[in-house]
């Protein structure tokens, strides 16, 4: 008996507890992942709500995630982000206003900063040493989750900034990989490149088989499915459209580049980037008291 305690213990020790939270309309994923022993916890990838049409925001899909970390009684030690969105605005200091925690991101978010100031005609008011984050995270980077350890792998191509967390048996890995049937992320924003991502997909795929995936993001697929935000290496390995099978880089490269030459321009990237390049900051008000996004023409 004494012997069958130690070891569910150990496995304790070794596995994350996930609650995902799905927002249908920037079909992004975020999830609250904790230590089952101490109730530590660290949030990745939330989600401010934004009308761009009328230009308000929100924080209903923020309060979701803030209300099941208060009646958990979790500790939010970390609000994580994979990577610079461009497809959402991140909720990372309101949630930080209400549960604490420092925000964290990838040391590759440094050339994002520089290649969108270049677009946004940003000049000395926006720095570009990754200052407005309160940690950037090196590749290979450990840091303690409780009983835990987070392990930061930098996995580029997507974007520059881009980072997968390992926590026990999990992964998250942004943007990177998509559900199998869908394939993996794009690779033609402003320092994105397919060969990086093979890369990282690979190093992604050299994690033990049974690791859970758990990305940002999903479609559906062309309807037939409910969303879907988990999947495990095994998985990908074997069924990923894009990379399964043992895609060579060569095939993964032509086939990555052909298909971005069709792909449109998010709604919200321009939005988007400026703010979560700021680590989720909006703007400051004008003396008017309001604030106000700047949109560039013709750039992308």
């Amino acid at each position: 008996m004494f012997s069958l305690k130690i070891i569910k213990k150990k496995q304790l020790e070794m596995s994350a507890f996930v609650k995902t939270f799905f927002d249908e309309v920037t079909k992004n994923a975020t999830h609250v992942v904790h230590d089952p022993l101490s109730k530590s916890c660290v949030i990745i990838d939330t989600v401010l709500d934004f009308n761009f049409s009328s230009g308000k925001t929100g924080t209903l899909s923020a309060d979701k995630v803030i209300s099941y970390a208060l009646k958990k009684k979790l500790t939010t030690e970390w609000i994580l982000e994979t990577h610079i969105h461009a497809d959402h605005l991140t909720a990372a200091p309101y949630v930080q206003e209400k549960l604490g925690g420092k925000i964290g991101i990838g040391a590759g978010v440094v050339e994002v900063q520089e290649n969108f100031r270049k677009i946004y005609n940003h000049g000395s008011e926006l720095s570009t040493d990754g200052s407005q984050f309160d940690r950037l995270f090196s590749d290979e980077e450990k840091f303690p989750l409780g009983n835990l350890e987070v392990r930061v792998i930098h996995t580029p191509g997507h974007t520059p900034a881009c980072v997968t967390y390992v926590i026990g048996d999990t992964a998250f890995t942004g943007d990177t990989f998509l559900m199998p049937d869908l394939g993996t992320g794009r690779c033609d924003f402003p320092g994105g490149s397919a060969e990086q991502l093979y890369e990282s997909l690979v190093k992604i795929l050299s994690l033990p088989p049974n690791t859970r995936l758990f990305l940002n993001h999903d479609y559906g697929f062309q309807g037939k499915r409910k969303y879907g935000w988990e999947t495990t290496v095994a998985e990908q390995r074997e069924a990923n459209i894009h990379i399964g099978g043992s895609k060579t880089a060569a095939e993964f490269v032509a086939m990555r580049n052909d298909r971005d030459s069709t792909l449109s321009v998010p709604n919200l990237i321009l939005a988007a980037i400026q703010v979560n390049m700021r680590a989720g900051r909006l703007p400051a008000a004008e003396d008017n008291g309001v604030r106000y996004l700047r949109i560039p023409l013709n750039v992308l």
